[in-house]
């Protein structure tokens, strides 16, 4: 590489953007998760029912109003990551794609949200839909700050996903608390995104130039490469959106809105619980570009993989364990049902951090035809077995659908993976039956202490949460599946965590 042509600067490391990641994760959870607990209870089932069923279109409509260009865009910046005028070439194409695709599908959902509502026979979805509507617009052109994880730069991420989960968070609740009710809710989440759309260009032309964004309507060479990829990707994604949201649909069709919010709230609560293997999606797929200097990491997607195992395996035995104690303080006393669905979405937890890190290192790895059948079987699995459930079994048919259907797609994105790696998957097979044991005995203390919130027993819960906890990573200890060397490991990305980026690589460095 010449001297004229510079680097993107600033760039972090696997673990720390990582890191960084989670904990943009986890701010965007502590929004998300405030104003899932006031809507629950100001909204109650059936209010927040239909909210759900408007946000279910939503997601419907967010693949189209993407057009698959976000992971597209991801794919081609990471390539061309050391080559900064064909990285802002890329952008700008990837810029106007995604508004053209964003404005387009945005006003026809506006303009079909009456019709939607007539199907459902709820008339009150019609403004809700078309609050969602701006929602899709905003949160479109918000997906393009997959390039800051593509480049390396997710603390900047971080930045949009705060003021987004702030302002929605604020405009949401002030609208429902002035009188707006759902549609209150649905344009609060409409400001949010916009919020979002407009911090995520402001910072990306902070820290690329002003060059990125387009100087004119017609499309660069770089746009062909984009779309061409980006539309196996839409009916990939699209898939997989189908997949999320075809439960509410069915549950709405058959049982009614108030079926819908018991099912959707605690599935909302699961949403949190797949941050850790977004966090460390963030950190490893973009390092595995087929065509960048040195190839893929494949001992960083390795690690990633043993490393969801351990955290999944924890995570699935506090749902099993406490899922009367998540709902009750998440949701309140009106969600009892939803205890139920959570625990039947256990496998679908385990295996959810995982599908997520397969799943956007397929991406990386082009192998977005490859993920194309299995897309389309895990959504036909679903379908077919939440119409012959959800009559008989209600709620719990959506959720044994979803368990089933996902037991095809996380395994079955591995395999792509470790084809195009040729990784060996016998250690990840040893690393699942140990975390598979640990995570069986931590749901066992739980199970015993119980999930009680009454004030006298809370001692007893927390003492049961500690001792599986320790239980836990004392089973994994004593199997040998996490060494002293392990901790140290940990305790080094901690310290490195910690120091400043070095005086060089903050500005005018160049390789």
């Amino acid at each position: 590489m010449t001297e004229e042509t510079p680097v993107l600067d600033g760039r972090r490391s696997i673990a720390s953007n990582t890191i960084l990641s989670l904990l943009s994760q986890i701010a965007g959870a502590v929004f998300t998760a405030a104003l899932t607990i006031f809507l629950t209870r100001r909204l109650g089932s059936h209010g927040y029912g239909i909210l759900a069923l408007a946000l279910g279109v939503f997601g419907l409509a967010l693949l189209p109003s993407d057009f698959g260009v976000s992971y597209a865009l991801a794919r081609f910046v990471a390539d061309h990551r050391d080559d900064r005028p064909r990285l802002l070439n890329v952008i700008a194409d990837g810029l106007r794609l995604k508004f053209l695709a964003g404005v387009v599908v945005s006003a026809l959902l506006f303009a079909l949200a009456s019709p939607i509502a007539g199907w459902y026979h709820l008339p009150a979805l019609t403004w809700p839909i078309r609050g969602v509507s701006i929602a899709l617009f905003g949160q479109s052109m918000m997906f393009v700050n997959s390039v800051f994880t593509a480049v390396g730069r997710v603390d900047l991420q971080m930045r949009t996903v705060l003021i987004e989960g702030a302002v929605q968070c604020a405009a949401a609740i002030g609208l429902v608390l002035a009188g707006a009710g759902v549609t209150g809710a649905a344009f609060g989440w409409g400001i949010g995104y916009v919020s979002g759309a407009v911090a995520t260009i402001v910072l990306l032309v902070r820290l690329l130039g002003p060059q990125i964004l387009p100087r004119a309507a017609r499309f660069g060479a770089d746009a062909r490469r984009i779309s061409g990829y980006a539309g196996v990707l839409l009916i990939v994604e699209g898939a997989f959106s189908i997949f999320n949201q075809i439960d509410v649909f069915i549950i709405g069709a058959f049982l009614g809105a108030s079926s819908v919010g018991i099912f959707s709230a605690p599935v909302q609560m699961i949403v949190f619980l797949s941050y850790p293997g977004l966090a460390i999606a963030s950190g490893v797929a973009p390092r595995l570009s087929r065509v960048s200097e040195g190839g893929p990491n494949a001992r960083a997607f390795a690690v990633g993989v043993r490393v969801m195992l351990i955290v999944q395996s924890a995570i699935a035995a506090l749902v099993l364990g406490w899922a009367g104690l998540m709902v009750h303080v998440g949701l309140g006393s009106r969600f009892g049902g939803s205890v139920d669905v959570l625990r039947a979405l256990a496998p679908f937890v385990f295996l959810n951090g995982l599908g997520a890190l397969v799943s956007i290192s397929a991406n990386y790895l082009g192998e977005a035809s490859s993920r194309l059948p299995v897309a389309l079987c895990t959504v036909a699995i679903n379908l077919a077995l939440d119409l012959i459930l959800v009559p008989r079994l209600g709620v719990l048919g959506g959720a044994a659908g979803t368990d089933v259907a996902y037991l095809l797609y996380a395994p079955a994105h591995l395999c792509i993976c470790q084809r195009v790696l040729r990784i060996d998957l016998r250690p990840a097979a040893l690393t699942f039956l140990r975390a598979g044991l640990a995570g069986a005995l931590m749901t066992g203390v739980l199970f015993y202490f119980g999930d009680s919130i009454v004030l006298s027993r809370i001692p007893r819960t927390a003492l049961g949460g500690a001792l599986g906890i320790g239980i836990f990573v004392l089973t994994l200890y004593l199997s040998g599946e996490v060494t002293g060397a392990d901790l140290r490991a940990a305790r080094g990305v901690v310290r490195l965590r910690r120091r400043p980026i070095p005086a060089a690589r903050r500005g005018g460095a160049r390789r």
